[in-house]
C-alpha cells in the first residue's frame, strides 16, 4: 500500500486528545479501538476524490470558460436542472441525480438534526468556530490546499463568513429540498470543491505524494465529522443537552448533507459510534501543525481585528480575548501552545456559560411549545449574526 508522505502514526498532535477529557469518555463508547491497520487503511482515502465534480470541471467550464460556466451554474440553481436546456451531460446527470431523493432519507430526523443546530443560537456558531474550525489547525495536511488557493491572502473572516453562510443556509427549515437554498449551497460548493482541486494541483509545488490528493474523500469525511461530531462534543462542553434523536438527526443531517458533496455514502457515519470510530481513524494519521496552518490559526484569532462586524473597535479586541478563552477550553493548553495561541483571562467565560445553558436546557425541554421557541430564537440570532458578517445567499430561493 503506497500511503502519502503526509501519513504520519501516531499523530504527534492529536494522539494526547483522546488520552483525557472528552475523547477519553468517546473511546469508553466503542466496543473496540480501530487498530493501527485499519488506521492504515483508511489513509486509502487520501487518494480518492470527487471524480464525477473533476468531470464536470473538465467538461463544463475548461470547454465553456468559467463565467459561461459560472452563469450557467446560476441558472439552474434559480430555474432547476428541468427548465434549463442545452446543459452538459456531466453537469445534468449531477442535479438529476441530486434532486432524486435517496430511499434511505429521513426527512423528519433530518428536521431533527437541523432543529438541533438552529436551537444552539450563537453557541452553535461558536463551536464551530473556536473548537471544529481552530481544532482543524492541529493538522498540517488537511489544511494545506488553504495555503494553494491563497487563504491567508483573503483573510481568515473571510473563510469563516463562507463557513458561516453554508451551514446557516444547510440547517434551515426545509432546506435540503431540492433547488432550497441549502441544497443549492451544496451543490454549489461541492463543484468550487472541484474547481479548487483543479487549481491547486496546477501548481508546480503541490504533490499528491506528499498531501494525498486535493479535497480528497479522507479530509472531507473529517471536516463532515467536524460539523457532526465535534460540533456536538462542543455543544455538550456548552451545557447544552441534546437528545438521542437529536444526536441521531445530525449525523442523518450531515450523512446527507456529505452525500449531495459527492463523498461514498459507505464512507459516511450513521450514528455517534461510527463516528468516533472515524475520527480516530483520521486524527491518529495527521502530521503536527506547521508554519502554514500556525499562521492560519493566527489570522482565525485575529480575524475580528479585520472584520467589519461587530462594528466597534473595542468589541472586536474583546471578541478576541473571548475565543482566546475558548480556544483553551475546547483544545486545551498544549494544543493552544503548538499553534501559538496564548492564553486570556477569559478562559474562566466558557465554563460559566456552560453552567448557564445547562439551566436554559431544562426550561427548553419543559414542553414542546419552549423547544420550539428555542428553535425560533436561535435562528433569528443565527441569522442576524450571518447579516453581519455578510449579504444575502445569491442563490437563495426559500426562506432559512
Amino acid at each position: 500500500m503506497n500511503l502519502p508522505q503526509r501519513y504520519t502514526y501516531p499523530s504527534p498532535g492529536f494522539s494526547e486528545h483522546w488520552n483525557h477529557g472528552s475523547g477519553k469518555k468517546m473511546l469508553a463508547q466503542l466496543s473496540t479501538i480501530p487498530s493501527q491497520q485499519q488506521i492504515e487503511n483508511s489513509a486509502q482515502l487520501y487518494s480518492e476524490c470527487d471524480t464525477f465534480g473533476d468531470e464536470i470541471i473538465r467538461d463544463v467550464f475548461q470547454t465553456m470558460g468559467h463565467r459561461q460556466a459560472h452563469e450557467l451554474l446560476n441558472e439552474i440553481l434559480k430555474k432547476g436542472i428541468d427548465q434549463v436546456p442545452d446543459v452538459p451531460e456531466s453537469l445534468a446527470k449531477l442535479f438529476q441525480e441530486a434532486q432524486r431523493i435517496p430511499d434511505w432519507l429521513d426527512e423528519e430526523l433530518l428536521e431533527a438534526g437541523a432543529a438541533f443546530c438552529r436551537r444552539t443560537g450563537p453557541f452553535g456558531l461558536i463551536v464551530l468556530r473556536n473548537y471544529s474550525l481552530m481544532g482543524g489547525y492541529e493538522s498540517s495536511a488537511i489544511n494545506k490546499p488553504l495555503i494553494y488557493t491563497g487563504a491567508l491572502k483573503k483573510g481568515a473572516a473571510k473563510r469563516m463568513a463562507e463557513t458561516l453562510s453554508f451551514w446557516v443556509d444547510v440547517t434551515g427549515k426545509q432546506a435540503l429540498k431540492p433547488y432550497a437554498i441549502g441544497f443549492n449551497t451544496t451543490l454549489h460548493v461541492r463543484i468550487i470543491h472541484a474547481l479548487a482541486r483543479s487549481y491547486v494541483r496546477k501548481a508546480p509545488t503541490w504533490s499528491d505524494e506528499q498531501w494525498g490528493v486535493p479535497l480528497n474523500h479522507g479530509d472531507m469525511i473529517a471536516t463532515n465529522l467536524g460539523f457532526s461530531l465535534v460540533f456536538l462534543d462542543g455543544l455538550r462542553k456548552q451545557g447544552f443537552t441534546p437528545s438521542l434523536r437529536e444526536v441521531n438527526g445530525l449525523f442523518h443531517l450531515w450523512k446527507y448533507i456529505g452525500y449531495l458533496l459527492g463523498i461514498p455514502l459507505s464512507y459516511l457515519p450513521d450514528n455517534e459510534e461510527q463516528a468516533i470510530e472515524r475520527l480516530y481513524e483520521w486524527t491518529m494519521n495527521q502530521p503536527a501543525a506547521d508554519t502554514d496552518t500556525i499562521a492560519l490559526a493566527q489570522a482565525l484569532m485575529n480575524a475580528p481585528l479585520l472584520s467589519d462586524y461587530p462594528p466597534f473597535r473595542w468589541q472586536k479586541k474583546l471578541l478576541v480575548k473571548i475565543y482566546l478563552g475558548y480556544y483553551r477550553y475546547f483544545l486545551g493548553k498544549n494544543a493552544c501552545e503548538r499553534m501559538m495561541l496564548p492564553n486570556s483571562s477569559f478562559r474562566f467565560l466558557p465554563p460559566i456559560v456552560a453552567f448557564i445553558n445547562s439551566i436554559h436546557e431544562k426550561w427548553v425541554w419543559s414542553s414542546p411549545p419552549r423547544y420550539q421557541k428555542s428553535d425560533d430564537a436561535g435562528r433569528k440570532q443565527q441569522l442576524d449574526i450571518r447579516r453581519g458578517f455578510l449579504k444575502e445567499n445569491p442563490f437563495e430561493r426559500t426562506h432559512s
